[in-house]
């Protein structure tokens, strides 16, 4: 198993960094605070992303994950502020207690057909956040999920799902 361990300022170039073939894992807190990172290609065969991976990159912009990526760890995505459009495979089933929690810059999502589970505070702060299609493959979703999703207007709600509490509050 090859792991990216920590990634500082000084390895990411113009912005970027490509994750090498092989690796399999993005460790947690791996690119923590790397706010010069813009862009990130990563390969096939990574399975996880790790807790508070990407916590505040600020920069990051967007991002395409792999199909072969099933765990999207706690915070994983946290305070990217910038980070505007991110496509989620259908390998992912849960996403995690605040796994895109203040990304400011994301204006819409679709959530795949193989997503059960949406956690606590999950798009909490998605200030900008418009509109969601969850699937009807979803049957839990977490407290206070879109707390402070301001520009909500719209969100499709599979017919049997457990709420959480406050899932909504403004």
């Amino acid at each position: 198993m090859i792991m990216i361990k920590k990634v500082t300022n000084k390895e990411i170039v113009n912005g970027s960094f490509v994750v090498p073939d092989g690796v399999t894992e993005i460790r947690d807190y791996a690119f923590e605070d790397c706010t010069s990172l813009e862009s990130i290609i990563i390969p096939e065969g990574v399975k996880k992303i790790g807790c508070s991976a990407f916590y505040r990159c600020s920069r990051l912009t967007n991002i395409t994950l792999p199909e072969s990526v099933t765990e999207i760890g706690n915070m994983a995505f946290d305070r990217c502020s910038a980070l505007s459009s991110i496509i989620i495979p259908k390998s992912v089933t849960e996403i995690r207690d605040y796994a895109f929690s203040n990304c400011t810059s994301l204006s819409s999502i679709t959530l795949p057909e193989s997503v059960t589970k949406i956690g606590d505070y999950a798009f909490s702060k998605c200030s900008n956040l418009t509109s969601i299609v969850i699937p009807d493959s979803v049957t839990e979703i977490g407290d206070w999920v879109f707390s402070g999703c301001r520009s909500l207007k719209k969100i499709s709600l599979p017919k049997k799902v457990k709420l959480g509490y406050s899932v909504f509050y403004r």
